[in-house]
Formats: structure tokens, sequence, C-alpha cells
């Protein structure tokens, strides 16, 4: 009987975007779930749509036949919130690649929704524009799936989160319905801003397939320097004086705990430390401007203050583009830290005067359970969020459960929250009333009773049963 079903179903998908669309059986197991896991896929079936009308046609059949469906990106994911089981029909955009227009005008692109964030990155630069919102797996991670996940990365400091980076949105909702929403306006007040539930609901309540984003002018200038101070005061301290004397040119304040600065530089590695070892903490600052030479001075003007004042300890400062593209390579080569052995891992947000005492704590508490217990820290800081990946020699489901009740239970106190910009995905369900209220759930829970009332699009993700 299940088996009739499953041929039905296969047939009737294969009906929508044609045979060759449509892999089941042993070309399912041929992908891998995600980047994180790299175990094979083990979904019921994948399904790859070319249009947001066979993404429509496709809910609409799944519906009818009470089908679940995992919408898929670009699989750069690390909460579980697009990794299918076998009873489930994973939806990938992975065909939906049109940049359908850059308006220099309007400074906006209408993209689909799997384009990578890379190809919309050179597509902006193409046009003198620029798209700000940039992360380590641009070359996978899709517009799509950074609009789902409201992802952050590494300039949310002066942009602000893909939240902010799109206009308008086309969805496809769990009966097939689409919902369009080209917004290409930065005001409009008319009525619901439908488009913000989609962001940030990781495929819960739509699909999104295209959407309006908005584009900034191309930076002239671009400074980039590491620099090294002796203390986490010092840090705030350096935060608040490079804000403060660039005038609203910093772009990037990157934070490396000695662990991970250690590591991506060690002897044999890809990095030469440009700093030496030893120092307290490491931190990578971007500038971008609108004047090469004015800006240069202002950046080593105001670095030479900080020296001087004994609030930075060392600074390398990158001579060239492709010196502040090795500087940043550093920064995001965080697959070094699984040289570590198995590794879990943590994307938290907290107030920043908090952030010493938690990690301390965090660290702490870790060696007192675990004696060979590592944690590496680095994140973005500037806007409240640390990344902290814990390995203690043990990958079992009981050590995973502990680690977490040890990261997760200090954000309670402190008005931190368990997931800053990588999602909730089914990781994070049980930690959620950590950081949201009792009735911030239940509204969630109603949202999505009202959008998908027979919880058919990515069931059990993000979204504590009622």
């Amino acid at each position: 009987m299940e088996h009739a079903r499953t041929q039905t179903l296969l047939t009737q998908l294969s009906a929508i975007v044609g045979a060759d669309a449509v892999l089941s059986g042993a070309e399912v197991a041929t992908r891998t779930q995600s980047w994180s896991s790299r175990e094979p896929c083990q979904a019921l079936a994948v399904v790859r749509p070319r249009s947001t009308n066979e993404v429509a046609a496709v809910l609409q059949l799944c519906a009818k036949l009470g089908q679940p469906v995992v919408p898929y990106g670009g699989g750069t994911g690390l909460v579980g919130g697009a990794i299918a089981t076998e009873h489930e029909v994973l939806l990938s955009l992975e065909r939906m690649v049109t940049i359908e227009e850059v308006d220099p005008a309007g400074r906006t692109a209408t993209v689909e929704a799997g384009v990578t964030l890379q190809a919309m990155q050179q597509a902006a630069e193409s046009a003198g524009l620029f798209f700000p919102l940039d992360l380590g797996a641009r070359g996978s991670a899709t517009i799509g799936g950074v609009i789902a996940t409201n992802a952050g990365g590494n300039r949310v400091l002066r942009y602000g989160m893909m939240r902010e980076q799109v206009l308008g949105i086309e969805a496809v909702l769990p009966d097939g319905t689409i919902l369009t929403s080209m917004n290409r306006l930065i005001k409009n007040n008319a009525g619901y801003d439908l488009r913000q539930l989609f962001v940030g609901s990781e495929g819960t309540l739509g699909v999104v397939t295209r959407a309006v984003l908005r584009l900034r002018e191309a930076a002239v200038s671009q400074d980039v320097a590491l620099v090294a101070v002796a203390g986490f005061p010092q840090l705030v301290a350096l935060l608040r004086a490079i804000d403060r004397g660039l005038g609203g040119t910093l772009s990037a304040f990157e934070v490396m705990w000695p662990e991970f600065y250690e590591l991506v530089t060690a002897p044999k590695g890809r990095y030469e430390p440009p700093l030496p070892h030893g120092l307290p903490l490491y931190c990578l600052i971007e500038s971008l401007g609108g004047a090469v030479t004015e800006d240069r001075a202002r950046f080593e003007r105001v670095l030479s203050e900080l020296l001087d004042a004994r609030i930075v300890a060392d600074a390398v400062i990158a001579e060239s583009r492709a010196q502040a593209s090795k500087l940043w390579a550093l920064r995001d080569d965080v697959e070094r830290i699984l040289s570590v052995g198995p590794v879990f891992m943590f994307d938290v947000g907290l107030p920043i005067a908090c952030m010493e005492h938690y990690v301390l704590t965090v660290r702490r508490t870790l060696v007192e359970r675990w004696a060979a217990a590592r944690c590496v820290v680095w994140g973005h800081v500037g806007d409240g969020n640390l990344h902290i990946w814990v390995s203690v020699q043990d990958d079992s489901a009981l050590a995973r459960q502990a680690v977490e009740q040890i990261v997760y239970e200090p954000l309670k106190a402190i008005g931190g929250t368990v997931s800053a910009e990588h999602g909730v995905g089914v990781e994070k369900i049980k930690y959620l009333s950590f950081s949201r209220s009792g009735s911030e759930l239940r509204a969630m829970q109603s949202l999505k009773r009202a959008f998908d009332p027979h919880n058919l699009l990515n069931p059990g993700r993000v979204i504590p049963a009622a």
C-alpha cells in the first residue's frame, strides 16, 4: 500500500516538474543532507521545480495527499532545519537561479530563490552596486535560504540582518497559494508587511521563490586591520572608539578568542600568524568608505591613537586588497576547528557587557565536567553574536545534551538568545523557551496553524508542538 502511494506521488510530481527533476531511490542517497552532516540524504524524493508556478503545483498536490514537504536552499544550515526524513519530500530550489533584474536607479535586484549569495554579490558589483550581506558559505548559501533563516553574517553591525535587505517577496503557501508581495519601495506602510512573516520562518509558513533585494552603492575604499587587545574591557573600548573615530564607515568587527586564532594560524596550516600568538583577543576591523586617500589616512590615524592610548596592543593593516582578502580568509576558516575532533556548534546572542563573564562561565563549567574539553569562541561581537564550538571528544546524544545545557542555561538570566543568526531548525526547539516568552510561543503556534493547519510544511521545525 505504501509503495503504491509513493509511486503515485512520484508519477504526479514528475507530471508537474518533469521526470528529470524528481529524484528517488538510490538517486536521493547520492546527495548529502547538509554541509554540517555530510550524511546521505534520506528524503522520500527530491523535487526540483523551475518556477514559482511549479512550486505552487507541487505544494498543492502534497497538500491534497497529506504529504509533508521540506524546503531546501543551499544546504549550509547548521540546525537541521532542511534535513528531510525518509517520509518527507525535499523541495529544492536549486534550478531557480535567474537574476531577473538589477535596477541601478532604484538600487534593487529581483532574483529567484536559488541564486547563490555570491552570484548576487557579483551581479551587484557588475552594476557598480553592493549587496552587503556576507558570510563564509557565500558560494553555496542561496537567497531563499538566507531569507528563510534571516541570516546575519559579517556586516550586520552596519547594514543589518537579511531582513533589512529584503524589500519584496513572492512565496508559496502550504496549500499552493502564490502570495506575491514584490514591493520595490523602502517606505511602504500600506497595511500589514506580509513579507516579514517569511523572513526567518525557516520554511514553516511558506516557500520563498522570488525576492526584491535592496542594494547599496559600492564602496570606493576598503581598509582592513587585524588588531590585538589586552582584555575584554579594552575590546569594548575599541569598538566604541573605532566606530566613533571612523565616522560611520565601520562595516565589520570580528573577534577571535586565542583558541580560534591559534588553530587557524597553527604551524603547517593555511595561514601564517599576522600577529604573534599569546594575546588575549584578536579583532578583524573593516571600514568601507567613499574616498580612498582620506579614508585610509583616517583609518591609520584612529588606529595610531588607539595604540598610543594602549587600547590596542598590536596591529597590522592590510596594504592591498589581496592582503585584506587573506585576513578575511583567516577569519572565515571555521572548518579548521573540525580538526580538534567531533564538535558541537552553537550560535548565541547576548549583551556585549555580559560576554566576558558568560564565556568564562561556559569554559569553567565545561572543564569541570570534561577535563579535556575544548571551547573555541569567535563572533561578530559588535552585534552581540558569538559562535561557540565545543569538543569533549564524545559526540553521543547524552554529551550533546549536557553541553547544550551548559551553553544555553546562562543565557536565560541575561536576556540572551539560543540563536543569533542560524535559526532554530530541529536542534533548538526544546530550548526556544529560554529566549521566548510563553505568549510569544503561543503566537508562533497560532501563525503556524493559520498558514499550515495540517502541519505539512517543514513539520517539527522551529515551532514547539502546541
